[in-house]
């Protein structure tokens, strides 16, 4: 197994593209571009598709309702075409409060929304006339005066990669994805989510080695390991408070199974309560170190090791700093020796238990 290095680009600014384009110069594979409330994932990735010549150019997520199916097919098949087969598409379900209160989409059957999805990218971006009778899609409608048609852009591969935590979700990831974007994701408990996703794999006649497993993480070189991993747990707070309503929450969810569900639930009740410093205090230390690549030259090589070890294939990093030419310089002499570590364990047997 070969670690790759990919950078995480939000918000993309000006500094921020150049950031991707010295990273491109250094041979980081793949720069992600997310969407929330924010900015939209593929317009910045068009951009870089003329800014760039190598990386791949994935969106790390586009939220799944906010466009057709259609749509998505259309926009992945330019960007594929503006940058030479370069780009990879990101998708996921996001959540209902955000599906709900920003797009006014109802966030009902999830895993089946992404299931039909992919068929229809997949049967448009193949040439195929488009006709899809799904339990969501319906295409074209019935008792309208729709027809079946065909995408006059040329048939081309898309690459779909998909953000799945749920055991539902993640065993579609490992029937149908060609990648994996994993996030709240603990080395040591690799097998809470890689587990569902090679059932899925191996009922669908593949193996779990067929699909790019990718994990966010965040970087910081450093001696203090305590005060950085406090500053990275205390993050968190957000994620357990607010990414999610009281009921639903997939990153809680995603961290109970790895044995912090006390943790999580404490720290929501505090967040909703209106707390939100005690919330970020409950959060355990061990949280923000475990998820990140935190501390000294060996204790990153040794977390490089664990997600070598475990099957991932691709690292989506984090940088740490503001918009500024001197943080731009720090970045960058960050990223670059970290791809030497990454060498370095590359070049080293696996672990063996």
């Amino acid at each position: 197994m070969t670690l790759r290095v990919g950078i995480a680009a939000a918000p993309l600014t000006s500094q921020g593209v150049e950031l991707i384009r010295q990273a491109e110069h250094l041979d980081v594979d793949s720069v992600w571009v997310p969407e929330f409330w924010a900015g939209d994932a593929l317009t910045p990735l068009a951009y870089l598709a003329a800014c760039t010549t190598r990386i791949r150019l994935a969106t790390g997520i586009v939220q799944l309702g906010a466009r057709t199916p259609a749509m998505l097919a259309m926009s992945a098949m330019s960007l594929q075409a503006l940058s030479d087969g370069r780009f990879v598409l990101g998708i996921g379900t996001s959540g209902p409060q955000v599906m709900e209160g920003w797009h006014g989409v109802r966030f009902d059957r999830p895993v089946r929304r992404t299931r039909e999805t992919i068929e229809i990218i997949r049967s448009i971006s193949a040439g195929e006339r488009l006709d899809h009778h799904g339990e969501i899609y319906e295409l074209p409608l019935p008792d309208s005066e729709g027809r079946s048609i065909r995408s006059l852009m040329p048939p081309t591969h898309i690459p779909i990669y998909l953000a799945s935590l749920g055991p539902a979700n993640l065993r579609l990831t490992g029937e149908l994805a060609d990648g994996w974007i994993g996030n709240s994701f603990f080395p040591e408990s690799a097998d809470v989510f890689l587990g569902p996703m090679r059932d899925g794999a191996e009922a669908a006649g593949r193996a779990l080695s067929d699909i790019d497993l990718t994990v966010a993480v965040g970087l910081e070189l450093t001696d203090d390991v305590e005060a950085a991993g406090r500053r990275h747990a205390e993050g968190y707070a957000f994620t357990f408070g607010a990414m999610g309503s009281a009921s639903t929450n997939f990153y809680n969810n995603a961290f109970e199974r790895q044995g912090y569900g006390d943790d999580v639930r404490a720290v929501q009740r505090l967040w909703l309560a209106g707390d939100r410093q005690a919330a970020r205090n409950r959060v355990p230390t061990a949280i923000g170190v475990g998820t990140n690549l935190i501390g000294t030259d060996d204790l990153v090589r040794d977390r490089l090791r664990l997600y070598r070890d475990a099957g991932v294939n691709t690292l989506r990093v984090g940088l740490q700093g503001g918009p500024t030419d001197d943080e731009l310089d720090r970045k960058l002499a960050d990223l670059a020796h970290l791809l030497e570590l990454v060498d370095q364990v590359n070049a080293e047997p696996p672990t063996t238990s």
